[in-house]
């Protein structure tokens, strides 16, 4: 069953609450963007065209379950590119890389096929339009992030990364007039939003992206999350414990008075979890794959909760073309166009 009218949920969660029957809300959009199917495509697309092995920089995307699936078609994983050998075929990841990878991997005479999501691209483009504009640039992200470490290498010299408020208060520039701010693409629309706020006030003319840097799809998970929190005693976010997108959904959940937790599959379910629970909403981040979602919502079937209704909250139809290294490689026409997104 699918609604995509919210206003109708909450009668129906409560009513069916109070009468003690157990439902799921499966939200929807959820699960793989259109950057993580390219990228996973990508890889598949490469194993049966050149045969293994084909060698990916650090995970394709971050999710464990697609990660292991690849490497049992003969993808090998490393986490350098002085890992790869010599002249053979390297895919990067969704992440996006930094230049001196990029650079490192002509040196080597590696064969490179880019995966880089096209939003994570967007970033990189404008890291280097207000690098050469003179710019100071604040990074808001994760340091610890794949693609933080990428697009800080764009103009590593010129780049500060913050990943709170607090961290606003000590930032110090040449030029204060002269500072421009971007955005990890897999954000909290929140925490963003707060850190944006603090530099406009430290740096009343700064600049800023035409179009926002986080990506449409974290932001459609997010807002699906926050439309029916309220209406959950339970949130579950299927996802990996180093995917940002899947952890921000967590976040977004708690901070509405929700419980929620990020679980990889549902072997780590806790039943203890479903202790007087009546309703539970279940999502996925962006690189988690919909055979899991399935596992929990089968598992929570066996667990009493029968009533299973997908709620949209907007229609998702976003799509990336495939990259020149592989249009080539297999004689097409390059695939979908791409969907301009906000």
């Amino acid at each position: 069953m699918t609604t995509t009218a919210l206003d109708s949920v909450p009668n129906r969660a409560q009513s069916e609450a109070s009468s003690g029957q157990k439902r799921v809300l499966l939200l929807k959009p959820r699960g793989f963007c259109a950057g993580v199917v390219r990228a996973i495509d990508i890889v598949k697309i490469a194993l049966e065209t050149f045969g293994a092995p084909i060698y990916v920089r650090r995970e394709i995307v971050h999710n464990r379950y697609v990660v292991n699936e690849l490497a049992e078609k003969g993808a090998i994983f490393v986490h350098e590119i002085d890992d790869v050998p010599d002249g053979q075929r390297v895919i990067y990841s969704a992440h996006g890389v930094s230049p001196a990878v990029r650079e490192r991997s002509k040196g080597r005479g590696l064969r490179v096929i880019d995966a880089t999501c096209p939003l994570v691209t967007k970033v990189h483009i404008e890291a280097v339009k207000f690098a050469k504009q003179g710019y100071s640039l604040v990074l808001i992200g994760h340091r610890d992030h794949d693609e933080i470490e990428g697009t800080l290498g764009e103009a590593p010299d010129v780049t500060q990364v913050v990943s709170n408020v607090a961290e606003v208060a000590a930032l110090q520039v040449p030029d204060p007039n002269r500072v421009a701010y971007l955005t990890q693409t897999t954000l909290s629309l929140d925490e963003a939003r707060d850190i944006i706020h603090a530099l406009k006030e430290k740096f009343p003319n700064i600049a800023g992206p035409h179009s926002q840097d986080i990506c449409y799809a974290t932001e459609n998970r997010q807002v699906a999350v926050r439309n029916v929190a309220h209406n959950a005693d339970l949130v579950l976010v299927v996802g990996s414990t180093n995917s940002s997108n899947s952890n921000r959904l967590v976040e977004v959940s708690r901070n509405l008075g929700t419980i929620g937790y990020l679980i990889d599959n549902s072997q780590a379910i806790d039943p203890k979890w479903l202790t007087g629970v009546s309703t539970v909403a279940v999502t996925a981040g962006a690189s988690a794959p919909e055979v899991l979602v399935e596992d929990v919502v089968n598992y929570l079937r066996q667990n009493g909760y029968s009533d299973v209704e997908e709620v949209e909250v907007m229609p998702e139809n976003v799509r990336f073309g495939l990259p020149p290294e592989i249009v080539q490689a297999i004689g097409g026409p390059g695939g979908a166009e791409a969907v301009p997104v906000r």
